[in-house]
């Protein structure tokens, strides 16, 4: 029994994870149209943070308002995580959609597993078997291939936008590392809504406050706007907490690569963007690398020196 739910716990965090990289795909573009009515990077990570900040205060208010306490020595880390990371999060992911392609700026923030397996090697000594070392590479080289940033014009739009790309990288590693370890002593809704609250506040401060708010909107904009605060953010970000907590920051982040494969998906349904060969074997590469880091998953809970470990660890708490 005990086995089971071992080897379903994984599997429920890289569904987590799946459905974020779904949700945030269609958020990207969504994103993409608001810049072309006129939105700027600035209104919208003003919006974004300050619509999913009041929704997720609301229903952890009515529903667990237990999640909402946290210890004064932590204050500086919500206050850090917000303020600091998630703002750069959001604002730098959107301004690189306003810049280049979205599947360009998609394949630039997906460099984050990277990032993160470099910080986990140096500063917390974590080795990394050959098959995570693997998938990192296959999941890097397919969104490459899926995103058609081969064609070196993808690249030479916008340098500004590429800058910003990379940077954005190095803040969602960031936030998935120091997401982490929030979620160590907290619920994940509760690092989730101190982390937007934090960055809502930076933003209505870098940007005069609520200013987005009092433009005229078409009826479709404000709905892509609503769109991209609950399901491009709340809803997302919860999962991908949820994910973290279960298979850690560097899986999550590899299985989250299925965004730009979907960001590709739309762009091929709705935009009539045809895919080419290419692009079609980096799909195959992302999701060959997501087996075949499940199966190193799968294969470590069975590992009866592992299990003892976490039975230790169990007895331990």
């Amino acid at each position: 029994m005990k086995q089971a739910e071992n080897t379903k716990t994984p599997r429920l965090g890289y569904l987590y994870v799946v459905i974020a990289a779904l949700l945030w795909a269609v958020s990207g573009s969504s994103a993409k149209f608001l810049f072309h009515s006129g939105v700027s990077p600035f209104q919208l990570v003003q919006l974004r943070l300050t619509i999913s900040t009041v929704l997720l205060f609301l229903v952890l208010l009515i529903w667990r308002r237990n999640l909402m306490r946290i210890e004064k020595g932590d204050y500086f880390y919500f206050l850090f995580l917000g303020a600091v990371v998630m703002a750069a999060v959001q604002f730098t992911y959107l301004f690189t959609i306003s810049k280049i392609n979205v599947a360009a700026a998609i394949l630039l923030q997906y460099l984050a597993p990277a990032f993160i397996a470099i910080y986990s090697f140096i500063f917390v000594k974590e080795k990394l078997s050959l098959i995570t070392i693997l998938s990192i590479a296959g999941a890097i080289t397919g969104c490459y291939l899926v995103v058609g940033a081969y064609n070196l014009n993808l690249f030479s739009l916008n340098k500004i936008g590429i800058i910003a790309g990379i940077f954005s990288a190095i803040a969602f590693a960031w936030y998935s590392i120091q997401g982490e370890y929030g979620m160590r002593r907290y619920d994940p809704l509760t690092v989730l809504f101190f982390a937007l609250f934090f960055a809502a506040i930076t933003w209505n401060i870098l940007h005069p406050p609520l200013e987005a708010f009092f433009h005229t909107r078409s009826s479709f904009e404000w709905g892509l706007i609503i769109y991209i605060g609950i399901f491009g953010t709340v809803v997302p970000f919860g999962f991908y907490f949820q994910g973290i907590n279960l298979i850690r920051s560097t899986r999550a982040s590899i299985t989250g690569t299925l965004e730009p494969i979907t960001a590709s998906a739309i762009s091929y349904f709705f935009l009539n963007e045809i895919l080419e060969p290419l692009q079609i074997a980096g799909g195959i590469m992302v999701i060959a690398s997501i087996i075949l880091l499940q199966f190193r998953v799968e294969s470590d809970d069975k590992r009866p020196d592992l299990i003892r470990a976490k039975n230790l660890e169990k007895s331990d708490k």
